[in-house]
């Protein structure tokens, strides 16, 4: 029985940031979206770490890098997550956070664990849900796409079971790289890899096709 447990939805690395293309040509935004994925791996604290994905590719990258994977093509984002909470509660685990393959610094992942609580991290402009900890079984079902972080919020006050609620707003949970201007926030400026040429110090690229 695992009394909690990470877990991170990837997509296809080389469809991953497609938002990005006006600064950065696909090679680089398909290391990228390695790089951050990798150090959400890295964030579990010691936590069992879960990959839901629909591509191959991801799924060998995942087992190579310690995680358990729930291959399930074809379902999109929120049938993924949800099927895959629900494997994880038969599983007997107690508590599921899932969190976002796109995080710059995440940190922390355990201290979001709290007995009956649904815990919720937007992103730092309050529009989507970065994180989501919640007890296995309150039957609060994952709504990604845009204002996501207000219907999460809204669906869990409204759950039947009444779990306690709780928003935590962290500078770094909040940090995700969905835009240009994303790469340009300072708390991300300070950790991007030396490779990307976004990073300090290294000019702005001009997009390659």
């Amino acid at each position: 029985m695992e009394e909690a447990a990470v877990l991170i939805p990837i997509k296809a690395f080389a469809e991953a940031k497609e938002r990005l293309t006006p600064v950065l040509g696909p090679d680089v935004r398909e290391r990228l979206a390695r790089w951050t994925a990798e150090r959400v791996l890295q964030a579990a604290g010691g936590l069992p770490v879960h990959v839901t994905c629909d591509d191959e590719e991801v799924a060998a990258w995942a087992r190579a890098h310690g995680a358990n994977v729930l291959l399930q093509p074809g379902k999109g984002l929120n049938n993924a997550v949800n099927d895959a909470i629900m494997s994880l509660t038969a599983l007997g685990c107690a508590h599921v956070i899932v969190v976002h393959a796109d995080l710059v610094r995440p940190r922390g992942l355990t201290t979001l664990i709290r007995p009956g609580t649904v815990t919720l991290v937007p992103d730092r402009r309050g529009d989507g849900t970065n994180v989501i900890c919640l007890p296995a079984g309150c039957g609060l079902q994952v709504s990604y796409g845009a204002a996501s972080f207000r219907r999460h919020l809204s669906m869990a006050l409204e759950l039947p079971t009444a779990p306690t609620v709780e928003v935590v707003r962290d500078a770094h949970l909040a940090l995700d790289i969905d835009t240009p201007g994303d790469l340009d926030h300072p708390l991300v400026k300070e950790v991007l890899p030396s490779w990307l040429p976004t990073s300090q110090g290294n000019p702005r690229p001009v997009a390659t096709r």
